[in-house]
Formats: C-alpha cells, sequence, structure tokens
C-alpha cells in the first residue's frame, strides 16, 4: 500500500527542488536549466541521486551543476512572546 504525503512527511520526507545545469549535447558552450521536484529525504536524498545517476549513465547531456533546496513541510509550531494580555468576558 502507497504512503499519503502526510504520512510521508511525518516519516521525514521533505519537498526537494533541484535546479540542474547542464551542457547542450550539440553545443557544449550553452547550458541549459532543468528543475526536478520530488520528496526526498534530506541529507542524503536518495531520490535525488538515483535521477542523477540516471541521467549522467543515459543522456548526452553532461553535468554542469546542481543546486538543491528543500523545506520540511510540517514542522514545530513557531511561538513567540507578546507583552500584552487581553481578557474577554
Amino acid at each position: 500500500m502507497q504512503q499519503s504525503q502526510l504520512e510521508r512527511q511525518l516519516a521525514g520526507w521533505s519537498l526537494t527542488t533541484a535546479e540542474i545545469l547542464y551542457h547542450m549535447p550539440d553545443h557544449r558552450h550553452l547550458l541549459q536549466s532543468f528543475i526536478w521536484q520530488e520528496y526526498d529525504q534530506a541529507p542524503r536524498f536518495p531520490r535525488l541521486i538515483k535521477f542523477l545517476d540516471f541521467w549522467s549513465h543515459n543522456l548526452d547531456g553532461p553535468l554542469s551543476s546542481v543546486r538543491v533546496a528543500h523545506k520540511s513541510i510540517i514542522g514545530p509550531a513557531e511561538l513567540r512572546m507578546i507583552d500584552t494580555e487581553w481578557q474577554l468576558n
């Protein structure tokens, strides 16, 4: 049975976005951008590593650079102290 996205997030998965710059196969001096986005486990990023491994072995455009961003969507609430207290009847 496949886990829901909420169950994945509770298990430590987070939304990961990678900007992949690669050299055009026919024009090696030109770079092109590709955006990859998937739920993955930080900091090892097994799905991203698997995708980049597939890319380097099966596609003609050699990788130039990869920038990774991830954000845990579910996390602890942010609490802060305030100076005033009001009481309502």
